[in-house]
């Protein structure tokens, strides 16, 4: 996909490797590395800081988030993101590139792309094949920090992109918006734990689990296969559209997703899961598991 296409939602390794070796990166264009996993399992500032993409950041998404919740994840303040990215060399002109370094080739970086776009920046692009796909390719990688300048971020909160849980609930009665959840199957269908919470649905929910958008060499499906998919689960693209899962990573996912078709207005339900689980009312969490047990 020509990177100019859709608002540059995705860049493939090859362009951003003509833009590093030609020495764009800078205020104009900034490389963000938005890697996240578990501790136990890998130490993602770790990593970056022995391989990266020349020129590349680290956002961490531990220290840019509403540290205040109890929920994973939520996003932080407009005055928070702007200082937070603006220390990054990120300006309301700059071009972003997030990618992250998960075996999938992507997993967080969608949620930084949708965080960018939440607070108002538009010239934000998720790396295509995420970081194993530019190793893969032979691209360059380096283990030297680089330090940008630090530049002015104004933030601007998008509502249209955010759901709040008050709006979740009233949506269960009104079903105003369609509303997709990206988590694995079992998870959804409440058969299997959810990171150690009982799983289960919000009622009227559409399962599409977000790596259904990946290819096996985790690049982004075709426009036509993704709007196929879509169509399979009758989620209509041309209405209004909610995306939720655990804890607001994932559902960004589908946000990205339904951008590549043109649908730029998908909103994520922050708190997902981890916030639907502890204030829903029971009859509002469908689980085949209780269903199964009465």
């Amino acid at each position: 996909m020509a990177p100019q296409v859709l608002g540059r939602a995705l860049v493939t390794a090859k362009w951003l490797s003509e833009a590093v070796r030609a020495g764009r990166v800078g205020p104009s264009l900034r490389i963000l590395d938005a890697s996240w996993y578990p501790p136990q399992e890998r130490n993602a500032r770790q990593e970056f800081k022995e391989r990266h993409i020349p020129g590349a950041s680290f956002f961490d998404i531990e220290e840019c988030r509403d540290q205040s919740s109890p929920y994973d994840f939520m996003l932080p303040s407009e005055s928070h993101f702007a200082d937070y990215v603006g220390r990054l060399g990120v300006s309301n002109d700059t071009h972003v590139v997030v990618y992250d370094g998960d075996e999938l080739g992507t997993f967080y970086a969608p949620r930084a792309w949708w965080m960018f776009r939440a607070f108002g920046h538009k010239e934000v692009s998720v790396l295509n094949g995420g970081f194993k796909n530019w190793v893969k390719e032979g691209h360059p990688v380096t283990a030297e920090i680089s330090q940008p300048a630090p530049a002015v971020f104004k933030a601007r909160l998008n509502t249209v992109l955010l759901k709040t849980f008050e709006e979740m609930i009233q949506n269960v009665g009104s079903l105003r918006f369609q509303v997709v959840d990206s988590r694995p199957e079992g998870r959804f269908r409440g058969t299997e734990l959810d990171q150690g919470l009982e799983s289960g649905h919000i009622p009227g929910a559409v399962n599409i689990p977000f790596h259904s958008f990946l290819t096996e060499t985790g690049h982004e499906k075709s426009i036509e296969e993704i709007q196929e998919i879509f169509r399979e689960k009758k989620v209509d693209l041309s209405k209004p559209l909610a995306a939720t899962c655990r804890k607001g990573v994932t559902a960004c996912h589908i946000a990205l997703a339904a951008y590549l078709c043109g649908k730029r207005d998908v909103a994520v339900y922050d708190g997902s899961w981890s916030e639907w689980f502890h204030r829903a009312p029971p009859r509002y969490k469908v689980s085949e598991l209780k269903r199964n047990k009465a």
